[in-house]
């Protein structure tokens, strides 16, 4: 369980890790810090993607106008923004959010790219094994 924004969030372990097992994709909307406890507890299943907001008003926008957060709230998380970016580095992908469409395509384009690489492919040594054994 971690605390962002004087909020906390957990999410059970076992679930997660039997999803992964199975060859399911799961989506994290975290922190930093978050992003860094799962690629501590997985890392070889995990792929870091750091949205980028296109520019600082765009952020403030975008925070102002989510109906849930008070003033207050707002603030705090304009005053976190810079620690968070600071992290950027630290992922794998980085999409910078000018275009919800375009972003999204973004996002499916590493999830389809990932799904291909070698070692996520459940089955696969099996199967080329298979396919040599017939030739």
């Amino acid at each position: 369980m971690g605390g962002v924004h004087g909020n906390f969030y957990a999410t059970s372990r076992a679930p997660v890790l039997r999803a992964l097992a199975h060859g399911q994709d799961m989506l994290f909307d975290i922190d930093w810090q978050g992003a860094r406890q799962l690629k501590a507890a997985a890392s070889a299943d995990i792929v870091g993607v750091f949205i980028l907001p296109p520019d600082a008003a765009a952020l403030e926008r975008r925070l102002a106008t989510r109906a849930q957060d008070s003033e207050a709230v707002v603030s705090r998380r304009l005053a976190a923004a810079a620690s968070e970016i600071a992290h950027w580095r630290d992922y794998d992908y980085v999409i910078v959010n000018a275009d919800l469409e375009a972003s999204l395509a973004g996002l499916r384009a590493i999830l389809a790219a990932e799904r291909l690489k070698r070692v996520r492919q459940i089955g696969l040594e099996s199967f080329v094994a298979r396919l040599l054994s017939e030739l």
